[in-house]
């Protein structure tokens, strides 16, 4: 049965080719935008260097504070995770680092702009960053405050050119020359929290940052359970932590910050109600919604038009017996194959978009795919469009009176 739909579909498609055309022009096309938006959004949130412990660590972005006639909201400060942070009992390890930061230096007197970030040394336990040389600063140096760095391989590339090693050479940034201890994979920008040209040892920025006892600042927290059972409690353990902080100042009357997986984390808000979460999952949604919306319409006003010039068929077929359902199944079977056939261009344009759009580097280091998870949200794209537009179509098909169709030809 299914074989006879499939030859009758094609013979459809073959007999008016230009309405072939646009349909698969719309579907194809369509199905591009969105499977290039989804493999940049898997990128961006699923991409797990150097962060390959997520499964049991949980993350701190931002905090609010509540006040009677507004609220301040940022990232949060060394001092809230250092001091109350480090002090709870679940996490083994608290990794800290600050946002990344730019200035210029000169070599050659070429003006190269360079991104800094500071961090302590549970972070680096907790990170797992691919060192092409070296490894990174320790402890003691931290303590020591010594100047030394990790930088990536980019940052390597453009200050010190073609070179086989750099470990124990000088490197500039905002004015001071550090020791360069270890070279590390490159990290794309939309990694925020971890990406880095050049990663410093806290103790060495020039403000003590410890020396500051507010809750807002310019850090991140990664939270690490010792095993994926714990990371429920650590989630409760911050909370209820957060909710024991003494108020800073009188004015503020609420606190709020959360402990959360990567991807709530990624998009936080942080107020109670998660906000930044939902509001990117609506505006995806839409923006989905309306990119289908206008070949859907444009794919069900050209199967009315295909299904009245098969007017003849459909009353011969009744007239012989067949079912409106079994013309309904049909005709919902000759819509998917064509959904699909138009996924498979898509697909094949969504592969060349890639490409060009790595070609292109807009965003260093960012290097999309399509993987199982892209080509699965693709086929179940095909396959709604192939419903939506196949159904109410297929519907007006089964109401067509046996002698008007016969006499429509």
């Amino acid at each position: 049965m299914l074989k006879n739909y499939f030859k009758i579909a094609i013979a459809v498609l073959r007999r008016r080719k230009f309405f072939t055309f646009i349909s698969l022009f719309g579907i194809s096309f369509t199905l591009t935008i969105l499977l290039v938006l989804t493999a940049f959004i898997d990128k961006v949130v699923g991409d797990s260097y150097p962060d390959k412990k997520r499964d049991r660590s949980l993350y701190v972005s931002r905090i609010q504070l509540s006040m009677k006639d507004g609220r301040s909201s940022g990232p949060v400060s060394f001092y809230l995770l250092d001091h109350y942070g480090r002090a709870l009992k679940t996490p083994v390890k608290v990794g800290i680092s600050s946002g990344f930061s730019g200035t210029n230096t000169y070599v050659n007197n070429k003006k190269i702009a360079v991104n800094y970030k500071y961090t302590n040394e549970d972070y680096w336990d907790i990170m797992e960053y691919d060192f092409t040389e070296g490894n990174a600063f320790s402890k003691q140096q931290i303590d020591n405050a010594d100047k030394v760095a990790v930088i990536s391989e980019d940052m390597k590339r453009e200050y010190f050119g073609d070179v086989s090693s750099v470990v124990g050479k000088y490197i500039e940034a905002d004015n001071v020359k550090y020791r360069v201890t270890g070279v590390v994979k490159n990290v794309p920008i939309t990694s925020y929290m971890v990406y880095s040209d050049i990663y410093l040892p806290y103790t060495v920025a020039k403000t003590d940052f410890r020396k500051d006892k507010g809750y807002q600042g310019g850090f991140f927290g990664v939270f690490l359970a010792n095993s994926k059972a714990d990371v429920s409690k650590m989630h409760n353990e911050y909370e209820d932590m957060v909710n024991r902080l003494p108020l800073p100042r009188k004015e503020v009357i609420k606190i709020y910050s959360h402990a959360d997986p990567y991807i709530r984390s990624y998009l936080d808000a942080g107020d109670e109600q998660h906000s930044g979460m939902t509001i990117a999952i609506t505006a995806i949604s839409i923006f989905a919604l309306l990119v289908m919306l206008l070949p859907t319409l444009n794919l069900v006003n050209i199967n009315i038009t295909r299904i009245m010039e098969r007017s003849s068929e459909i009353g011969v077929r009744k007239a012989f017996g067949a079912s409106s359902r079994t013309l309904v199944y049909q005709f919902i079977v000759e819509n998917i194959i064509l959904t699909l056939l138009g996924g498979l261009i898509g697909v094949v344009l969504s592969i060349i978009a890639l490409q060009v759009l790595n070609g292109a580097n807009l965003i260093p280091n960012l290097v999309l795919t399509l993987n199982f998870t892209v080509l699965g949200i693709g086929l179940l794209i095909c396959f709604c469009f192939g419903l939506l537009s196949g159904v109410y179509p297929a519907w007006r098909m089964s109401k067509l009176n046996v002698v008007t169709a016969l006499k429509a030809q």
